[in-house]
């Protein structure tokens, strides 16, 4: 019998979607699942006639593998990855690869990678996103581990990703870990991009009364500009979608669920000093969410500003235009501040022209705003910061009066903007050359002795004050 390219493990729908990607370009795939009557659903069903090969055991799955084996898992994250390892080694060779496309937190990637190098097995890491359409027609993939594996299944991994021009949104990230995290980032900055959607759709409709309907048109419009996204074409679907005449939207409860990934890019930004302040805003808005039953209590205690507003509902549209695209920068330029930061923690070389570039297909954040960044980080490669690349400040400079006017308006009238006004306190504290942290050490000075650098002496040299002492 003719062998599989590759096997994949865990028959959900990404899954699937996945193997039928593979086998409809041109790839024969291998499949088990821990309930085998869904191997036989799957091989039955959609994979019917397909290149697809169906197994009842590892062992009958990791005979039916093409050497090097190269086995893909799509399970749940945690221990379950782990399990799965175990019952896979037994059955695999010296240079086989087991690769992990799920959402693995990064640091359980690095130690698998390096407990599998320890046996002779090369791991990867690999980052997928589009959700399930992404899987089936082209996501966004971004690859990390033993680079050695990497060569391995290039050819099949770069042929199923989303292609922008020529170009496949799939391209090797670095040793390790390094997949799976920019893969966190990806989803953090998502995070931040949903809520600060959900900003200008909750400000346009309070402030200005529209409608749904409404509302549709101008997230259609603001899809042919600078904002062209995947996230604002489909708000503009939702906001059209009606149930008996009405919004559908309407009958969605408040309350928004996530699955960790913001959380942990958060987590980490604190770990490694990074000043990631929009996406922990955007998790802390789905955590505020979530405290319905006490909002409502809330809401019958604390009433809402009463404000008379006269805004020009045109020119206001545009300045929330403006608002979200310069949150949207200051998103960005955190997100791939801690990746900067981390490759320097971990040793990776990442490339930050193709990651944008990677995000430019296939995947949630997918936009036409990724080709400036990859332009950005090409015309230099060493670039700091986001902000000080010219497009990016100019951008900033155009849309700082609309997203100013659009904070104001919003808190006169108080409706909640977290993400945008932590976005202009990052961006103002960015652009000042003197913040009042001074005060600060010299508090931790007074009350802790945590000594203080001065301005008229070298830096690298601490001192300790009596500040009583100096009371006059």
């Amino acid at each position: 019998m003719e062998k599989a390219d590759i096997g994949l493990i865990g028959l959900a729908v990404m899954g699937q979607n996945l193997v039928l990607n593979m086998a409809d370009n041109g790839f024969k795939v291998a499949v088990f699942n821990r309930s085998v009557e869904k191997v036989d659903e799957f091989i039955n069903g959609e994979a019917k006639n397909k290149s697809v090969i169906g197994s009842k055991s590892i062992e009958e799955f990791c005979n039916a593998l093409t050497s090097p084996r190269k086995v893909m898992l799509m399970v749940k994250a945690g221990e379950v990855v782990d399990r799965f390892i175990e019952m896979l080694l037994p059955h695999l060779d010296e240079g086989d690869v087991i690769i992990d496309g799920g959402n693995s937190l990064y640091s359980d990637t690095q130690r698998r990678t390096s407990e599998c190098d320890a046996k002779g097995i090369l791991y990867l890491g690999v980052g997928v996103s589009g959700g399930e359409e992404g899987a089936r027609f082209g996501p966004s993939v971004m690859p990390g581990g033993n680079k050695n594996a990497w060569n391995s299944v290039k050819d099949i991994y770069q042929a199923i990703a989303a292609k922008v021009g020529d170009d496949a949104c799939c391209q090797w990230v670095g040793e390790g870990g390094a997949g799976h995290y920019v893969k966190m980032v990806h989803n953090g900055i998502e995070y931040g991009d949903m809520q600060l959607i959900c900003e200008a759709f909750h400000i346009m409709r309070e402030v200005l009364g529209m409608t749904p309907k409404e509302l549709a048109t101008v997230f259609d419009e603001w899809n042919k500009g600078i904002l062209d996204s995947y996230l604002i074409e489909i708000t503009a679907d939702i906001l059209k979608a009606e149930e008996n005449g009405e919004w559908l939207g309407d009958k969605v409860l408040d309350t928004a669920g996530q699955k960790g990934t913001g959380k942990w890019t958060g987590m980490n930004a604190l770990e490694l000093g990074v000043p990631l302040t929009l996406i922990g805003e955007a998790v802390f808005a789905r955590y505020l969410s979530s405290l319905k039953e006490t909002r409502i209590a809330a809401s019958k205690i604390f009433a809402a500003p009463k404000t008379e507003l006269e805004v020009d509902k045109a020119s206001f549209i545009n300045a929330v235009r403006d608002a979200l695209y310069a949150s949207k920068i200051i998103s960005y330029a955190q997100g791939f501040m801690l990746m900067k930061e981390a490759a320097k923690q971990f040793g990776w070389n990442l490339a930050y022209g193709d990651i944008a570039l990677m995000w430019r297909g296939g995947c949630i954040i997918r936009s036409q705003f990724l080709g400036n960044i990859k332009e950005a980080y090409d015309n230099n490669p060493g670039l700091d910061n986001l902000l000080l690349d010219s497009y990016f400040n100019n951008a900033i400079a155009n849309a700082e009066s609309g997203w100013r006017k659009t904070l104001a308006v919003a808190i006169q009238a108080g409706i909640p903007v977290p993400a945008m006004s932590s976005a202009l306190a990052f961006y103002d504290g960015f652009r000042s050359e003197t913040v009042p942290a001074n005060l600060l050490q010299a508090q931790r000075d007074y009350f802790g002795a945590h000594t203080y650098e001065r301005t008229d002496k070298p830096r690298g040299e601490f001192f300790h004050t009596d500040w009583k002492g100096l009371i006059k």
